[in-house]
C-alpha cells in the first residue's frame, strides 16, 4: 500500500470558488470584514420585554449616509459614502477618492414585531433602531395558577 500526500494547492482551479468560503470560515478573529474584504460595521441585537434594540457601530458617518428600509419582512440597513479630494499645484493635480458601502439585512417575524412603529436614531457614531414588539408577543408577568 502506498501512502499519498494531498497537496491542497493542486486545487487552484477551484480557488476562486472557495476563497470567500475559506476566508469567512477560517477568519474567526476578524468577523467585521465581508467576503469582498470591505469593512462591515458590527451589529448588536438586544431583546427586552417590549422591543428589540439594534445597534450599528459606524463612527465617522453622518445620519444622511444611512438608508433603512423595510420590504415585507426584510429590514435592510445600508450606507454609501463617497469622498473626493482634489489639490491643484503649479505643475500637477492630485486627486484622491474613496468609496465605502455596506448592507445588512434582517428578517423580522411578522407575528412578533410591530412593523409600523420602528424608529431609528443616529448619534455619536452609533445607529440605533428600536423595533417594538406587538402587544401579544410581549413577555407577560408570571401568574399564579390555582390548583383545584
Amino acid at each position: 500500500m502506498k501512502l499519498a500526500k494531498r497537496n491542497w494547492n493542486n486545487f487552484s482551479l477551484f480557488s476562486p470558488m472557495f476563497d470567500n468560503f475559506n476566508r469567512e470560515l477560517l477568519n474567526w478573529d476578524n468577523k467585521n470584514y465581508s467576503s469582498t474584504s470591505t469593512t462591515v460595521p458590527a451589529v448588536n441585537i438586544k431583546e427586552n420585554a417590549d422591543s428589540f434594540e439594534v445597534e450599528v457601530a459606524a463612527p465617522g458617518m453622518a445620519k444622511g449616509d444611512f438608508k433603512v428600509t423595510l420590504d415585507g419582512n426584510l429590514l435592510t440597513i445600508s450606507s454609501a459614502k463617497e469622498e473626493q479630494n482634489e489639490e491643484h499645484k503649479d505643475n500637477y493635480t492630485r486627486r484622491e477618492f474613496s468609496y465605502q458601502s455596506f448592507q445588512r439585512s434582517f428578517e423580522l417575524q411578522k407575528e412578533v414585531v410591530d412593523q409600523d412603529n420602528i424608529q431609528a436614531h443616529y448619534e455619536n457614531g452609533m445607529l440605533r433602531l428600536t423595533i417594538p414588539k406587538k402587544e401579544e408577543a410581549k413577555q407577560k408577568e408570571p401568574r399564579m395558577i390555582e390548583i383545584s
